[in-house]
């Protein structure tokens, strides 16, 4: 096995690099790729950059380049359920856009439909959102949730953006590259999962709760990786 590792921000993934063993890095397209072993596991970390595009390009290059056999995208999400705080995790049972509309060419379209994919929901691997669960329970006893994840090309700070994203997806957090990291990996019949530590609330309050708790949230979503990755090579 060999694990493929993205986050979007260097703050995400700093903190995993410094923490793998007999690492080299080699840069594709324009991204730097950490590898080495990270708890024991075989792993190569990227920071893919923020949005669909830069992060559905680190997924292929993972598959292409450096033949992983699990992904994994780690970092920091907006809540959109009451009952989520920050610092709380976010296991994704499957992933989805909500900025991606062509109901305008055909009404049947729904919010998050891709014309021509028999999928509306990118199915995460079932082993890997359990062992994601298990390890962010681990870290942070009681605060791990397992759900839907909503990824569009947009900083969700504002109420009613907020509400219409719930009632299009029913997901529990909003953030930028997961659906694409799912999608990518779906079309390369590579099981992935996305973990996301919420940072803010994904309205108003985002202007001065993200500063703060940035960090603190890609820390706690560095040591769930690191713990899932610990999991994975004691198998």
């Amino acid at each position: 096995m060999k694990l493929g590792i993205i986050g979007a921000m260097d703050v995400e993934v700093a903190a995993l690099k410094e923490s793998m063993t007999a690492k080299v890095e080699r840069t594709v397209a324009g991204s730097v790729y950490c590898e080495g072993r990270l708890e024991g596991m075989p792993a190569v970390v990227v920071q893919c950059g923020v949005g669909k595009v830069n992060a559905a390009m680190c997924v292929q290059a993972l598959c292409d380049h450096f033949g992983v056999t699990h992904i994994v995208n780690t970092g920091v999400a907006g809540s959109l359920d009451a009952k989520l705080d920050i610092g709380d995790f976010v296991i994704s049972r499957e992933a989805m856009y909500h900025d991606f509309k062509c109901s305008s060419i055909n009404p049947a379209y729904v919010v998050g439909q891709v014309p021509g994919l028999p999928v509306l929901a990118f199915p995460a691997d079932a082993g890997l959102v359990r062992m994601a669960f298990s390890a962010a329970n681990s870290v942070c006893p009681g605060h791990a949730h397992i759900g839907m994840v909503a990824s569009g090309d947009q900083f969700v700070s504002n109420k009613k953006q907020k509400q219409a994203i719930i009632e299009d997806t029913g997901a529990l957090c909003t953030e930028m590259e997961g659906a694409a990291i799912a999608h990518c990996a779906w079309r390369n019949e590579v099981p992935f999962v996305v973990i996301r530590a919420i940072s803010d609330k994904a309205d108003d309050s985002a202007e001065m709760d993200y500063p703060t708790f940035e960090a603190i949230a890609a820390k706690r979503c560095a040591e769930v990786t690191r713990a899932m990755a610990k999991a994975m090579a004691d198998k």
